[in-house]
């Protein structure tokens, strides 16, 4: 008898997986490299400004493998019009389904934040390609029982088609592209755990408006599109609300305060280390890429939310004291705060103003400037660049095929306008000090 999963979702509400292709969801649930994720943050610290921001990796993947699991569904409505090759056979939805579930298995503690304070860390999407391919995990052992090549083929979808390209491209943009299950499930659980309504958009309708652009040579493969009848609402409200969400959740200032905090924390402890200080409780991860040397796999797969905290804590009581007063300001949410540079005609004088007159001001309260004072440059560019190698296509009814951006004025305009935020972060004991005598084209954020 096959292994079958039926569970409430807090936003999909009913999540199944009981067909016999889907038998791999709740078998790969069972390994420890996905129930680690358990032990991740999906949002990193930002449970520090929204305090229900408290979900993790774990239940994300479970919602992207659903949401997988829904758009099988529904090219199967409508690949009637495909070459039978080009279609979904079981043994490919099995594999859309575990390359959903496992996209993010190799985060690292708080979520994107590790690999951007430990400098030329590998990225979270080589972890995962590492865990996949690895015949020493539990995950791989699953998928390669099932079939030798399996392994391989979800790391072929998990990377987007890249190196050896995917029998059914469209699936592999399903899994990473620009409109994909990752995504469809990140913006509403995100918007609804931070209870805030910026991420919600209607994802019934747009998995309905997904239609297939086949293209005119008959050897080329077909791509997934929208229907530009019914379908143009929804996938704009799809970008609105990831757009929202950047400027009220992701680039929140507080929460930017927060990573950079971290960072510090990471930073002043590779320098303890290297300088010959003891600490206790270094996890064996942070020691080795303190020192720029490679991270066994089983190394980095120790490392989770719980076991930096924890690592956090010891330090507070540690030889450094610079270390100590950082690690206890994350614990008791002291964190920076901050002061946006805007509109200036020359933004590197007024930054470097602003820099100045902190350090000087950290100084004189006794703090270090290296370790309190810090340029945050937040930015994104959207999901919408010219350069996307399968740019989004809209379908009409007499087949006519056209770019997302050429019939979306909304859309377009949205493109021509990334979010970017500046911002100087200070230590808390000093901001009245520099409110009262800003830098130009400078405001303080409380």
């Amino acid at each position: 008898m096959r292994p079958a999963m039926l569970l409430r979702d807090a936003v999909h509400d009913l999540v199944r997986f009981e067909a016999e292709e889907e038998e791999i969801v709740p078998a790969l649930l069972d390994t420890p490299e996905v129930q680690r994720l358990r032990r991740i943050r999906q949002l990193g610290v930002t449970h520090l400004v929204f305090p229900g921001a408290e979900h993790s990796r774990f239940t994300h993947a479970i919602g992207a493998a659903h949401v997988m699991s829904r758009l099988v569904r529904r090219l199967r409505e409508i690949d009637h019009e495909l070459p039978f090759w080009q279609r979904i056979a079981s043994d490919r939805a099995r594999d859309a389904l575990a390359a959903a579930l496992l996209h993010d298995l190799g985060h690292g503690p708080y979520s994107h934040l590790f690999e951007e304070a430990i400098p030329g860390a590998p990225r979270h999407e080589s972890w995962s390609l590492a865990i996949v391919r690895d015949p020493g995990t539990r995950v791989h052992q699953v998928l390669a029982a099932r079939d030798s090549s399996l392994p391989e083929r979800v790391a072929s979808l998990i990377s987007g088609g890249e190196g050896a390209p995917y029998p059914l491209p469209y699936l592999a943009h399903a899994v990473s592209g620009t409109l994909d299950v990752d995504r469809c499930d990140y913006l509403l659980r995100d918007a609804h755990m931070t209870g805030v309504r910026y991420g919600l958009f209607d994802l019934d309708w747009l998995l309905r408006s997904i239609r297939f652009s086949t293209l005119d040579a008959a050897n080329e493969a077909p791509r997934l599109a929208i229907d530009g009848m019914k379908g143009l609402p929804a996938i704009e409200g799809f970008f609105l609300a990831r757009r929202f969400m950047f400027e009220q959740v992701y680039l929140h200032k507080a929460t930017r305060a927060a990573e950079v905090l971290i960072k510090a924390i990471f930073a002043r402890a590779a320098r303890a280390l290297e300088d010959g200080t003891k600490l206790p409780f270094v996890p064996e991860a942070i020691r080795l890429a303190s020192r720029g040397a490679p991270v066994p796999l089983g190394a980095y797969l120790d490392l989770d939310d719980v076991t930096v905290s924890a690592a956090f804590a010891a330090w507070e009581g540690c030889g450094d004291p610079v270390l100590a007063d950082l690690c206890r300001r994350l614990r008791s949410r002291r964190l920076g705060k901050t002061i946006a540079v805007h509109d200036a005609p020359d933004e590197h004088a007024a930054i470097a103003a602003l820099v100045e007159q902190a350090r000087e001001r950290t100084r004189a309260a006794g703090l270090d400037p290296d370790a309190h004072v810090h340029v945050d440059v937040a930015e994104d560019g959207g999901a919408l660049d010219d350069h996307d190698v399968e740019p989004l296509q809209v379908v009409f009814g007499d087949r006519q095929r056209s770019p997302l951006l050429e019939v979306s004025p909304m859309l377009r305009a949205l493109r021509g306008a990334p979010l970017r935020r500046v911002r100087v972060v200070v230590p808390a004991e000093i901001r009245d000090e520099l409110a009262t005598d800003p830098a130009p084209s400078a405001s303080t954020s409380r």
